[in-house]
């Protein structure tokens, strides 16, 4: 009778995932093999969502009475991402002591009108789950608070506080004094380079002007910046007209209204101010060279110590990120690759990048070969040259790997937060990811090598940073890049 059942129960099996499915295993047991790439028989067919036609409603733009603009994107979800961002940064402090932007960045989130002290509005969103930061670059200064969906009205209230009604008392100055010198300290003292030569370069290209002023402040200058230039300085720059204020997560008409209550009619503690003492110098670049003899040899944080190495960057103007330009450079950025040598994935993330097959890949005592692009409103620095034609495989894989990076970092509410306010602020309007991509599969062998060629014909950016006894002239850093070899005199060759 048992046996019968269990012909019964097999035969029941083939007839429902076919002879193919079934098996027959050594313990006398069948286990059904369902393909994983045919449709199951008997499953409703699924019926996908399809956004097209809607991504151009995304991201809604609303322009209130004193001119601060209200961005925002729903994405849905229990948490939000809310901030102000405002046109203001280091490239603005040519009639100020250089610094102020970097204090600004140390002093947010402190005591306000509302809020008694930095724990104060801590504890305040953390009834919201919430965290705040501020980040300040060479052209936006970002105040962002991430909280509960629900929270959103305390979020605005607390956003317009900082912003506009801090205290910026004697001891909070003070103690950014003491913090600021410790990052400059820190920054002479880390194994990694990057940020100080990322200083370096932009003084050499930009030399004494918008993008070239220092963007951590100078030792000199920390005694000098106090409440009075700091207030004369946000008078100006301030304004609501220089102001974003963007949402990820939340209903437009809801941060519309809240955007209204708070921001709306708002006096500063510094008083009314007016746009007309902003700076507004185009980026002049010039090109140049900066050095920096130092000794590298007693920067390991541990009782292993590190290589003492020379750190070099060399960099070409490229164009702002308002120009059609702006996509076949960024290509070009991806084609290059770089990277450290034992970063993780290949430098670059590619193991077929121009820096890791002919420069890693091939000089063993290189130990970090990396492409940066920095763009602005009106220029650009890339700091790596190229000058060969590129390949059409190599170019599709650069394009789809700047797609591909260009997607997985709009996954996180955080970045879509500051994609949408950054664009918004410069230009006014906001590309959606699918026209950006459309952008950089129209990017051509052609346009590299037009973009390479400009580029090439202007004159070198040189940060120079460690043993330098051993370093070429500029002059002969710019004949190697203008020759059609790129290479250097015979004096300065491994193999003479």
């Amino acid at each position: 009778m048992a046996t019968r059942l269990s012909r019964c129960r097999s035969w029941n099996r083939v007839q429902r995932f076919g002879i193919a499915a079934y098996r027959k295993y050594s313990s006398g047991s069948g286990y059904p093999n369902i393909s994983l790439s045919t449709p199951l028989t008997g499953i409703p067919k699924p019926v996908f969502a399809s956004v097209d036609g809607q991504e151009k409603y995304e991201t809604k733009i609303t322009t209130l009475e004193n001119g601060l603009k209200v961005a925002s994107q729903n994405k849905f979800g229990q948490f939000c991402t809310v901030g102000i961002l405002v046109n203001s940064g280091s490239r603005h402090e040519a009639k100020y002591p250089s610094g102020i932007a970097h204090f600004l960045e140390k002093l947010a989130f402190s005591s306000t009108a509302q809020y008694g002290s930095k724990d104060e509005i801590l504890l305040t969103l953390e009834k919201h789950g919430g965290i705040c930061d501020c980040q300040t670059s060479r052209d936006t200064t970002m105040y962002a608070v991430s909280a509960e969906v629900k929270g959103l009205d305390t979020v605005v209230s607390l956003l317009s506080d900082a912003v506009l009604q801090p205290r910026l008392l004697d001891e909070e100055i003070e103690m950014t004094r003491m913090a600021v010198r410790f990052e400059l300290e820190d920054l002479n003292m880390r194994p990694d380079p990057e940020p100080l030569l990322t200083e370096m370069i932009h003084a050499a290209a930009y030399r004494g002007n918008t993008v070239g002023l220092p963007r951590f402040c100078p030792a000199e200058n920390v005694d000098k910046i106090d409440r009075k230039v700091l207030h004369k300085y946000m008078r100006s720059y301030y304004c609501p007209e220089r102001m974003v204020l963007a949402g990820v997560g939340i209903e437009h008409e809801q941060l519309v209204e809240c955007a209204r209550r708070y921001l709306l009619g708002v006096k500063p503690v510094w008083g009314e101010g007016s746009a007309a003492d902003v700076d507004l110098s185009v980026a002049q670049y010039t090109g140049g060279i900066v050095k920096t003899e130092k000794d590298m040899s007693d920067v390991s944080l541990g009782p292993t110590p590190i290589p003492e190495l020379t750190h070099i960057m060399i960099g070409l103007e490229s164009c702002s990120f308002l120009e059609d330009d702006f996509i076949p450079f960024a290509v070009l950025n991806m084609m290059m690759g770089g990277g450290g040598s034992f970063s993780a994935g290949g430098p670059g993330k590619g193991m077929f990048t121009r820096l890791y097959l002919n420069v890693l890949n091939r000089h063993h005592w290189m130990y970090n070969a990396t492409s940066y692009h920095h763009s602005y409103e009106d220029s650009g620095l890339l700091c790596i040259h190229a000058s060969s034609d590129p390949r059409q495989m190599e170019l599709e894989r650069a394009k789809t790997q700047l797609k591909s990076m260009l997607m997985m970092n709009l996954e996180s509410r955080p970045v879509i937060f500051e994609d949408v306010g950054r664009q918004v602020l410069s230009t006014g309007n906001r590309k959606l990811p699918h026209e950006l991509c459309q952008l950089i599969s129209k990017v051509t062998a052609g346009d590299i090598k037009r973009v390479t060629n400009k580029m090439l014909r202007g004159k070198p950016a040189v940060a120079a940073l460690g043993d330098l006894s051993e370093l070429p002239s500029y002059e002969h850093i710019q004949a190697a890049l203008s020759s059609k070899d790129g290479r250097l005199p015979r004096m300065y060759r491994l193999f003479r």
